[in-house]
């Protein structure tokens, strides 16, 4: 903090009683200066040679025979005053960061002009704000907050604009020439904390960060944080990825903070409305400058704060770009408190939708320049391998997202098929995600249908399930009886295959190899309707010995695998002989037997056990495995 003092005699003020008043002790007093309830008892020559104002209120008042002149509207109040009036006196005063500004607006209020008297008190404060106060960073910042109480006479005198230039200038200089202290709290890098893993034992001096400045800034009101990030930007010396930091920054202390609670209690919000327009407005549109998180989060504030539909419109179209990007957490936003689901699906879906247009496989990218779209054609090799990448993170996020929106009982299934079906043509590696999803949804909705638990179940594909979620599913009392059979038959041909080392269907015999299900089967990435179509009309209710000659042959392979893990001689000896009675075990299924078990007309009972084994996102594979067999479903014949 800089300090200046002007003057050198004594103090000659005094106060007395409740109202100030300060007497010159040195001169008879013969005027009186009122500001408010507060009144100056003094002598008039010192303060008419150093202040024009005076002079032609002190001529007025003597017109009309009275020694009482009224300030009341001078800027600072009765503190400003007495800076000035000191200063006439030739009395000691000190200025500071706190004070200087209600000083310099005092004397401009009352024209201490240097064509009054050389070496006025305004001239002398021009030169420690220029010498001292411009030149230190939290000084500026202290001085800039000033401000607010002083309108509109800062802004007239400039000292606003150069608070601002002042600070934008030593925000964006060279991290290693920044010399001077600063607010820093949050985690640094080992190697800005002059830790390396190189280390070699020499202590370096430590490392200041990009965004050393953005902690300091977040102490400014809204409207003068905005002007000063606008500065920065104007300057063009700070990344735009420090740009997003110091926004995320500032909307953790200025918005997102307790935002919930404030508008659940009804406190107002118009100062976090506020600071939502502001960030919105700053938000730098370089690639990555900020997060996906980051900007659900602001959704989520725009939402609660209802600031108008623009603002969401724009998130959710910025949100699309960099869905890849997101978690599951941040796509949890609550609805509204008039609703009865628990999560704003409607909102995703939006946001998913979004992505989906603009990563549609129709061999063209668009770019936009300035106010131009500009469709260029034949850039898929390019872009093929990040676009991959990204439908691969948005199907693994959103089967994610579904597996715990499920978990609301309020939800309807229609809303969850709805969304399942806009990234039903996303590449995924597996459909783990989606059984999980489907399994979390008929634990918490043991009341559905058997057509509603078809439907749902039409989601995910059974060839593409993990053998742990196909072990899973296997003994999952909760799925219908035909996906159960479905699971049990691709593994059984998933085993068969692995024995033979082969094509799947070069390998299998023409029986089963009828019944493998068509790419372009009915349901949406379901392997079952190809399946049943050609055997629903004319095939029997399945047997509890179907089903248990079934899985007694997935249960042959199995062991048939441990033996040949298990590097046994005899095992070695007799490879061939196993291997060729594996592959008859797996492959000499009789076509009626599946055809039975395919059938959609069972009369099998379904039960929906509460007690069956957590979906395999959250079970282990080992315990799994161990588990017993699914209990067997008897059907009347």
């Amino acid at each position: 903090m800089k300090y200046m003092k002007l003057g050198s005699k004594p103090d000659a003020f005094q106060t007395e009683g409740s109202n100030i008043r300060f007497v010159a002790t040195e001169l008879a007093t013969d005027i009186v200066i009122s500001i408010g309830d507060v009144k100056f008892y003094l002598h008039k020559f010192p303060l008419l040679s150093k202040s024009s104002r005076l002079q032609r209120l002190v001529a007025s008042s003597s017109e009309e025979k009275s020694d009482e002149v009224d300030i009341s509207d001078i800027p600072g109040g009765p503190s400003a005053f007495e800076i000035c009036a000191k200063f006439c006196y030739g009395m000691i005063v000190t200025l500071n960061a706190y004070n200087v500004l209600t000083a310099r607006c005092a004397a401009e209020y009352l024209e201490m002009f240097e064509t009054i008297d050389k070496g006025n008190l305004i001239y002398k404060i021009d030169v420690f704000l220029t010498s001292s106060v411009f030149r230190t960073w939290k000084d500026s910042i202290i001085v800039l907050q000033s401000t607010k109480s002083l309108l509109p006479w800062c802004e007239n005198l400039k000292v606003i604009n150069h608070c601002i230039d002042s600070i934008a200038t030593k925000a964006s200089i060279d991290p290693s020439e920044v010399e001077w202290s600063y607010t820093y709290n949050r985690r640094k890098l080992p190697s800005e904390n002059g830790i390396d893993s190189h280390w070699n034992g020499v202590r370096k001096q430590p490392v200041v960060p990009n965004d050393w400045w953005v902690e300091d800034l977040c102490e400014l009101e809204v409207d003068l944080y905005k002007r000063v990030i606008m500065a920065i930007k104007a300057k063009g010396r700070i990344p735009a990825v420090v740009i997003g930091e110091a926004l995320r920054a500032y909307a953790y202390r200025r918005l997102l903070g307790s935002l919930e609670d404030a508008v659940s209690n009804g406190v107002d919000c118009t100062k976090r409305r506020a600071a939502l327009d502001a960030i919105l407005f700053l938000l730098p549109t370089e690639e990555g400058s900020v997060s996906c998180g980051f900007l659900l989060k602001l959704l989520r504030a725009a939402c609660l704060l209802e600031p108008g539909e623009s603002h969401r419109s724009d998130l959710i179209k910025r949100i699309g770009t960099h869905l890849d990007g997101a978690s599951v957490s941040d796509l949890l936003i609550p609805v509204n408190a008039d609703e009865n689901s628990v999560y704003n699906i409607d909102l995703i879906m939006a946001i998913v939708d979004e992505f989906m247009s603009q990563n549609s496989d129709n061999g063209k990218a668009k770019f936009q320049d300035e106010d131009e779209i500009v469709e260029v054609e034949n850039v898929s090799v390019s872009v093929t391998p990040v676009r991959s990448a990204s439908k691969l993170a948005v199907a693994k996020l959103i089967d994610g997202y579904l597996a715990e929106i499920a978990k609301d009982p309020n939800l309807p299934l229609p809303k969850l098929m709805a969304l399942a079906e806009i990234v039903s043509s996303l590449p995924r590696p597996t459909h783990d995600g989606l059984y999980r999803a489907i399994d979390m949804y008929l634990k918490e909705h043991p009341s559905l249908s058997k057509s509603e638990k078809k439907k749902l179940c039409g989601l995910m594909d059974c060839k593409q399930l993990s053998q742990d979620a196909c072990m899973h599913a296997v003994q999952n009392e909760r799925l219908p009886l035909r996906v159960v059979v479905q699971v049990l038959f691709f593994e059984q041909v998933r085993a068969s295959v692995a024995s033979a080392g082969g094509d799947p269907k070069a390998e299998l015999p023409s029986t089963v190899r009828s019944l493998l299900p068509r790419e372009n089967g009915n349901s949406i990435g379901s392997s079952r309707s190809a399946a049943t179509t050609t055997t629903e009309e004319e095939c029997g209710v399945p047997t509890s010995s179907d089903i248990n000659s079934l899985r007694s042959m997935r249960l042959a392979n199995n062991s048939g695998g441990s033996e040949r893990s298990s590097g046994s001689s005899d095992m070695n000896k007799n490879g061939d002989d196993k291997s060729a009675s594996g592959k008859a075990k797996g492959m000499l299924m009789p076509k009626k037997i599946l055809s039975k078990l395919w059938s959609g007309k069972t009369n099998a009972g379904e039960n929906s056990s509460s007690d069956t084994s957590e979906s395999p996102g959250s079970v282990n594979p080992d315990e799994a495995k161990s588990t017993q067999s699914r209990i067997t479903r008897h059907s009347a014949s």
